[in-house]
């Protein structure tokens, strides 16, 4: 009796497992769609490819419909197996990170309409040096946030933390060049907005970003280090072991 019931709960253990590795790689799997999302956006705005950028506005389907099905797979694990401990917080930083990635593909689908826009602009185009220097960050951030996600890693999860601050002062320094620009020409109004909201949406893919380094944080720690002061965020995040 007790050898069955031993077995029967190794089993459920195993099932268990296999859930929560399944939310963990369906995760992955939606992160690297939405990290294509956005470097075929900024790619079709730089080069001009209007096609490109209708693909990406198409694509946005497939990001929400995978973050319906992550969620319901989130809500099944919760319900059934009730979840505790690390295994809880791996379950809520799944349906966090979804919505945060969700998200970023809403901004990868803004930076494409403005692609199509700019793309039936005949002149020169200003601003274009600024999203392309800020798009490889904001990138970068959400590469390694990801990295960060599957292995667990605190130390990289920091990394990009201190790196959103660096996003900011940057996309401050080219809104201000820009509308310095902007100013003393003013036929370039309409352009500029649209380079303007494309380095609005590229801050926000770092903030996501930011946010998804953020809960691996509360992943292996326990920490929800939202909303802290980052001068004191490091020493935080090593005190608690």
């Amino acid at each position: 009796m007790d050898i069955t019931s031993d077995s029967h709960s190794q089993h459920i253990s195993r099932q268990f497992n296999q859930e929560l590795e399944a939310l963990k790689t369906h995760l992955m799997a939606m992160g690297g769609l939405v990290e294509k999302q956005v470097q075929d956006a900024v790619h079709a705005l730089l080069e001009g490819d209007s096609r490109l950028a209708e693909k990406v506005r198409d694509n946005d389907r497939q990001v929400n419909d995978l973050q319906l099905q992550i969620d319901d797979e989130c809500t099944r694990v919760l319900a059934r197996r009730q979840p505790a401990a690390s295994d809880l917080r791996l379950v809520l930083a799944v349906i966090r990170a979804t919505s945060d990635l969700e998200r970023i593909g809403d901004e990868a689908s803004k930076i494409a309409r403005n692609a199509l826009l700019l793309s039936e602009n005949s002149g020169g185009i200003r601003g274009l040096v600024e999203v392309r220097h800020i798009s490889e960050h904001v990138r970068k951030m959400l590469r390694d946030a990801l990295t960060a996600f599957a292995r667990f890693d605190t130390e990289l999860a920091m990394q990009v933390v201190r790196e959103d601050e660096s996003v900011d002062d940057e996309y401050g320094s080219a809104m201000r060049s820009l509308m310095t620009f902007m100013m003393e020409d003013s036929r370039s109004i309409s352009s500029v907005l649209s380079i303007m909201w494309v380095l609005r949406a590229l801050e926000r893919v770092g903030d996501h970003a930011n946010n998804l380094a953020e809960y691996v944080v509360y992943l292996v720690k326990g920490l929800d280090i939202r909303h802290s002061d980052p001068d004191t965020l490091e020493q935080k995040v090593l005190k608690k072991s």
